[in-house]
């Protein structure tokens, strides 16, 4: 008797640990479980990030096709952690696994080798080993990315064309999306720069690294130094480094460009965001599986969302409000600015650079890196 109790007891537990380790929008699961899954990076499902905007990707779909679907956080954030979350999710019946961000780039290399019917749509990474000596996307993986330095370049582009002289970058890691989103901003203000006839050096950019994807004192004190040395806008660019700085600017009137998400409903500091299109990407590669019968279109391969595919730009309307003017926290700055300058961007007028060969092992380019390698002249840029 006492052994069958134990067994029970067991049974129960497990039970609670698996249903404790997401949430499903669809009601109760079918026979097999729950079909599509997403595995949340360290954040939360709410972080107003990555994690948040694959989920609306999923949930749109899902719903709209009348699939389960149920997302899984991991117990710890690392790489067994995120494997051990997939391990789970193909338990819980998944077919099709969503894991959004480069952190599950070694979880999945390992994954698409472990679970060969599973199809993972793997967003802003691609799969390798953990000593990157071996990369490999294998048939059943979409690795998904996104020209960051497209949206920071019109993030650049509309705060010096809005009038602002005094710019500010803060990026978490220097990791290629990171860079990529600020090297763009760079040469985004530098192409207005030009547009308006201003003097070399006109504009003056504060870059740093916060080393870090958090919020923390530290990171608001240096977002609140920047903005007393004069900083007008900071490009905060790196997770919950944001709402350090968007922190910061209210106790200073200072103003934040927002980052992969639109962030305006976080902060009244957040003039426009520099955005992915985690969502409508997720459903583009959701709907290639489900009904177009174009999974080849992104399997085995890296895919690029960019502004000619609406994989990019900056918020063009306001959630819950049609008539509402998406750039009414800028001075200038309007719409129609905005769609002539995305339009160069859609028929590849405009050329950006998005990598460079940096000397610093961890990524971080010098002010002479960044001025000769993106050929700045308006734009005088000094590293923190």
């Amino acid at each position: 008797m006492k052994k069958m109790l134990a067994i029970l007891m067991s049974i129960m537990l497990v039970g609670m640990v698996l249903a404790g380790c997401g949430s499903e929008t669809d009601g109760e699961a079918g026979a097999d479980g729950f079909e599509i899954a997403l595995i949340t990076d360290k954040g939360n499902i709410d972080d107003k990030s990555f994690n948040q905007g694959a989920w609306e990707g999923v949930v749109e779909f899902a719903e709209a096709e009348d699939i389960t679907h149920k997302y899984y956080k991991p117990e710890e954030a690392s790489d067994a952690g995120y494997l051990a979350a997939i391990d789970l999710a193909v338990q819980g019946g998944a077919e099709v696994i969503v894991t959004p961000g480069f952190l599950f780039e070694v979880a999945v290399y390992e994954a698409q080798t472990k679970y060969p019917e599973v199809k993972f749509i793997l967003l802003d990474g691609a799969p390798h080993t953990a000593d990157y000596s071996t990369f490999e996307t294998k048939e059943n993986v979409a690795s998904i990315m996104y020209s960051e330095e497209e949206s920071g370049y019109l993030a650049g582009y509309a705060a010096v064309m809005d009038g602002m002289t005094d710019l500010g970058f803060m990026g978490g890691m220097a990791v290629p999306a990171v860079q990529a989103f600020g090297y763009g901003y760079l040469q985004g203000a530098e192409a207005a720069a030009t547009e308006m006839g201003l003097e070399d050096g006109a504009i003056e950019v504060t870059y740093h690294y916060t080393g870090n994807f958090e919020e923390t004192d530290t990171n608001k004190a240096t977002a609140k130094t920047m903005y007393q040395e004069g900083v007008e806008v900071i490009f905060a660019c790196g997770g919950s480094v944001g709402k350090s700085v968007m922190s910061a600017a209210a106790e200073s009137d200072g103003k934040v460009i927002g980052v992969d998400v639109d962030q305006r409903y976080d902060s009244e500091t957040v003039i426009t965001s520099a955005t992915k299109g985690l969502a409508a990407s997720v459903v583009a590669v959701l709907d290639s599986i489900y009904n177009s019968d174009s999974w080849a279109t992104y399997s085995a391969k890296t895919t690029y969302f960019n502004a000619a595919n609406d994989g990019v730009g900056l918020p063009t309307t306001v959630i819950g409000d049609e008539g509402a003017d998406a750039f009414d926290r800028f001075e200038s700055f309007d719409k129609a600015a905005y769609d002539e300058i995305f339009a160069s961007l859609v028929d590849g007028s405009v050329e950006l650079v998005r990598t460079f060969e940096v000397a610093d092992a961890n990524g971080y380019a010098t002010a002479e890196e960044l001025t000769s390698n993106l050929g700045l002249s308006k734009v005088s840029v000094s590293v923190r």
